[in-house]
Protein backbone atom coordinates (compact mmCIF):
# COMPACT_ATOMS: atom_id res chain seq x y z
CA UNK A 1 0.00 0.00 0.00
CA UNK A 2 0.80 3.42 -0.70
CA UNK A 3 -0.37 6.76 1.02
CA UNK A 4 0.46 10.31 -0.19
CA UNK A 5 -1.57 13.19 1.43
CA UNK A 6 -4.75 11.40 1.83
CA UNK A 7 -4.29 9.35 -1.32
CA UNK A 8 -4.16 5.82 -1.02
CA UNK A 9 -3.49 2.99 -3.12
CA UNK A 10 -3.53 -1.21 -2.96
CA UNK A 11 -2.63 -3.52 -5.08
CA UNK A 12 -4.04 -7.33 -3.84
CA UNK A 13 -4.09 -10.57 -5.43
CA UNK A 14 -8.22 -11.02 -6.94
CA UNK A 15 -10.31 -14.19 -7.06
CA UNK A 16 -12.72 -12.24 -9.52
CA UNK A 17 -13.48 -13.82 -12.63
CA UNK A 18 -12.51 -11.28 -14.71
CA UNK A 19 -13.65 -11.17 -18.59
CA UNK A 20 -13.01 -8.10 -21.28
CA UNK A 21 -15.25 -8.50 -24.40
CA UNK A 22 -15.14 -5.85 -27.09
CA UNK A 23 -17.47 -6.26 -29.98
CA UNK A 24 -18.47 -10.01 -29.50
CA UNK A 25 -14.57 -10.57 -29.74
CA UNK A 26 -12.57 -12.18 -26.01
CA UNK A 27 -9.79 -9.76 -25.39
CA UNK A 28 -8.82 -11.14 -22.23
CA UNK A 29 -10.21 -13.96 -19.01
CA UNK A 30 -8.71 -14.12 -16.05
CA UNK A 31 -8.62 -15.47 -12.71
CA UNK A 32 -6.35 -14.30 -11.44
CA UNK A 33 -5.99 -10.58 -11.77
CA UNK A 34 -4.50 -7.83 -9.56
CA UNK A 35 -6.79 -5.43 -7.57
CA UNK A 36 -5.76 -2.38 -7.82
CA UNK A 37 -7.91 0.32 -5.58
CA UNK A 38 -7.03 4.36 -5.44
CA UNK A 39 -8.80 7.16 -3.62
CA UNK A 40 -10.90 8.68 -5.89
CA UNK A 41 -10.62 6.22 -9.33
CA UNK A 42 -12.69 3.03 -9.87
CA UNK A 43 -10.85 -0.45 -8.78
CA UNK A 44 -9.47 -1.80 -11.57
CA UNK A 45 -8.54 -5.19 -12.45
CA UNK A 46 -4.82 -6.02 -13.57
CA UNK A 47 -4.51 -9.01 -15.52
CA UNK A 48 -1.48 -10.88 -16.86
CA UNK A 49 -0.26 -10.96 -19.69
CA UNK A 50 -0.96 -14.45 -20.27
CA UNK A 51 -4.55 -13.43 -19.84
CA UNK A 52 -4.28 -11.10 -23.25
CA UNK A 53 -4.62 -12.27 -26.43
CA UNK A 54 -2.00 -9.49 -27.03
CA UNK A 55 -1.80 -10.36 -30.54
CA UNK A 56 -5.21 -8.87 -31.36
CA UNK A 57 -3.68 -5.70 -29.81
CA UNK A 58 -1.55 -3.04 -31.48
CA UNK A 59 0.96 -0.83 -29.24
CA UNK A 60 -0.27 2.84 -29.25
CA UNK A 61 2.10 6.02 -29.63
CA UNK A 62 -0.08 6.97 -25.84
CA UNK A 63 2.07 7.45 -23.05
CA UNK A 64 0.81 8.88 -19.59
CA UNK A 65 2.22 9.89 -16.12
CA UNK A 66 0.35 9.10 -12.75
CA UNK A 67 2.33 10.67 -9.76
CA UNK A 68 1.28 7.37 -8.11
CA UNK A 69 2.12 4.63 -9.95
CA UNK A 70 4.43 5.81 -12.99
CA UNK A 71 4.27 6.13 -16.87
CA UNK A 72 1.70 4.05 -18.86
CA UNK A 73 1.80 2.68 -22.26
CA UNK A 74 -1.05 2.07 -24.20
CA UNK A 75 -2.32 -0.43 -26.16
CA UNK A 76 -5.27 -0.07 -29.43
CA UNK A 77 -7.59 -2.20 -31.11
CA UNK A 78 -8.92 -1.44 -35.31
CA UNK A 79 -11.64 1.52 -34.25
CA UNK A 80 -10.60 1.57 -30.06
CA UNK A 81 -7.80 3.45 -29.70
CA UNK A 82 -6.17 3.12 -26.37
CA UNK A 83 -8.26 0.61 -25.03
CA UNK A 84 -6.06 -0.66 -22.88
CA UNK A 85 -2.85 0.37 -20.56
CA UNK A 86 0.46 -1.24 -18.80
CA UNK A 87 2.99 -0.02 -16.51
CA UNK A 88 6.36 -1.32 -17.86
CA UNK A 89 8.19 0.50 -14.74
CA UNK A 90 5.87 1.33 -12.13
CA UNK A 91 6.64 3.04 -9.15
CA UNK A 92 8.24 0.44 -6.26
CA UNK A 93 4.88 0.52 -4.03
CA UNK A 94 2.97 -0.54 -7.08
CA UNK A 95 5.86 -2.65 -8.12
CA UNK A 96 3.14 -5.62 -8.66
CA UNK A 97 1.17 -4.21 -11.41
CA UNK A 98 4.28 -4.41 -14.24
CA UNK A 99 3.72 -5.49 -17.08
CA UNK A 100 -0.26 -6.30 -16.43
CA UNK A 101 -3.04 -5.52 -19.25
CA UNK A 102 -5.58 -3.04 -17.60
CA UNK A 103 -8.82 -2.52 -19.31
CA UNK A 104 -11.42 0.43 -19.34
CA UNK A 105 -14.00 -1.86 -19.43
CA UNK A 106 -13.84 -5.81 -17.81
CA UNK A 107 -16.80 -7.76 -16.63
CA UNK A 108 -16.81 -9.72 -13.47
CA UNK A 109 -18.21 -13.26 -14.01
CA UNK A 110 -20.25 -14.55 -10.74
CA UNK A 111 -20.17 -18.16 -9.71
Amino acid sequence: MTATRGHRITVEPGTEHVRVVRDGLLLAESRRPLVLRETGCPVRYYLPPEDVRTELLTPSDTRTHCPFKGDASYWSLPGAADLVWVYEEPKAEVEAIKDHFCFYDTELIAH
